[in-house]
Formats: C-alpha cells, structure tokens, sequence
C-alpha cells in the first residue's frame, strides 16, 4: 500500500522561508524507473493546482508560474523523501499542501495522481 505523509507546514511572516517534506512508502522512489512525486495546494474556496513535481528517472521537474524561481522541488536527504522548499513566501501562498505520487511516467496535474497525502497546512500572515 502506497503512503505519502506531508510534514513542515506552518505559520510564516511574508517574505519567510519554509520546508515541507513528502515522506513515501510502498514504493520507491530511484532512478531505477520513472514515476512522479509531486506538490499540490489547495487555498479555501478554490481548486487544488499543481506547484512542483519532480521525475525519478531524471530528475525533471514542473513548477507553476507563480511559484517559480521562488520554489525548489528536490529528493530530501533521507530515502524516499521529496522535499518543497518555499522562499519568499507571500499571503497568496497560503493553502493546504499535499504530496501525490504517480508510477511508470512524469505528469503534473492533479487527476493525473494515483496517491495523495492527507496534506500539511501552509499560513502566510502579511
């Protein structure tokens, strides 16, 4: 059974930085063969959007103009971790996060996702 768990979501001023880190399981995640692991959020009262996702198998990666050159979607330190990390945050950012996987290919749209974390919550204060 595949789970994916979201940590490092928080509180954070404007222009602050932060981490969340997408822990896998039931499967795994190497150059051995493609698949996605991607990042994915959801503001109150609107749809969920794809913000980064990063390939397997060579290290491709998506980010959504409003998230580029601001977020870095990268394997964390420990296996099977997909890290986001977040500068320059602003209030338009706040939103939950979730962590999503798929096999066997590179896509980044949210129905394109076979599993999902429960998601981490992300506040941006002014």
């Amino acid at each position: 059974e595949v789970q994916l768990v979201e940590s490092g979501g928080g509180l954070v001023q404007a222009g602050g930085s932060l981490r969340l880190s997408c822990t896998a399981s039931g499967f795994t995640f190497d150059d051995s063969i493609i698949s996605t692991i991607g990042w994915f959020r959801q503001a109150p009262g609107k749809e969920r959007e794809a913000v980064a996702c990063l390939s397997s198998g060579d290290g491709a990666t998506y980010y959504a103009d409003s998230v580029k050159g601001r977020f870095t979607v990268s394997r964390g330190n420990a296996k099977n971790t997909v890290d986001l990390q977040m500068n320059n945050l602003k209030p338009e950012d706040t939103a939950v996060y979730y962590c999503a996987n798929r096999g066997y290919t590179f896509v980044c749209f949210d129905y394109g996702m076979d599993n999902w974390g429960k998601g981490t919550l992300v506040t941006v204060s002014p």
